[in-house]
């Protein structure tokens, strides 16, 4: 599975955690839920790093050129 994938599970799966320990009232589990949050961003991003470095060519570039 490709890092851009899982940093979206982790996402996916952190927003589930983050819900239910709003929902129970667990500031712990909210806590881990934003944070499996931001781990799965930095996830997406180190994969999407990797594929511009792999084919630069097809990797949109920023600068408008």
């Amino acid at each position: 599975m490709a890092a851009k994938d899982k940093g979206s599970m982790d996402k996916i799966k952190g927003k589930a955690k983050e819900m239910t320990g709003k929902v129970t009232g667990d500031r712990t589990q909210q806590a881990e839920g934003k944070m499996q949050q931001a781990r799965g961003e930095a996830k997406k991003m180190k994969g999407k790093a990797q594929e511009h470095i792999q084919d630069p060519q097809r990797s949109p570039r920023r600068d408008g050129m």
